[in-house]
């Protein structure tokens, strides 16, 4: 497992969820993230409130930095499903991932979002697929 600073080195490269989207990784462990999001005007819908694909990038970006940081191979998403529970009405969106199960070829990890209130805005379950090599 390499350093925080390491992590947020190689995944700084994921320029949507880095640079557009404001993501930054926080913590990191083994199979664990935890990353946050300052929310902005530019994560809110035509009604004001976040927009699921700011709450979904997050999600999805944490659990990239908690399956493939500091493994030989990479892991790809194949199935992502999110269940919204409530609309964030914090400043700042956490989300941490943590393996459910790791097998050969596949893994299950789930990423609960809360905001800086404590409030939860959803929970994302990943499927994903090992593949052979980071690519």
């Amino acid at each position: 497992m390499g350093t925080l600073e390491e992590a947020r080195e190689e995944f700084s490269k994921d320029l949507y969820a880095t640079e557009l989207s404001g993501a930054e990784i926080d913590e990191i462990g083994e199979n664990y993230a935890k990353c946050s999001m300052k929310l902005t005007d530019k994560h809110r819908n035509a009604y004001g409130g976040i927009m699921g694909g700011a709450i979904y990038t997050l999600a999805d970006f944490a659990f990239a930095v908690a399956s493939n940081f500091g493994k030989e191979y990479a892991t790809v998403s194949v199935v992502g499903q999110a269940s919204f529970m409530s609309a964030p009405k914090g400043d700042i969106l956490y989300a941490e991932a943590d393996l459910i199960k790791d097998g050969r070829s596949n893994c299950f990890y789930e990423v609960k979002i809360t905001d800086d209130t404590g409030r939860i805005a959803a929970v994302v379950s990943f499927n994903g697929a090992h593949v052979s090599k980071k690519i």
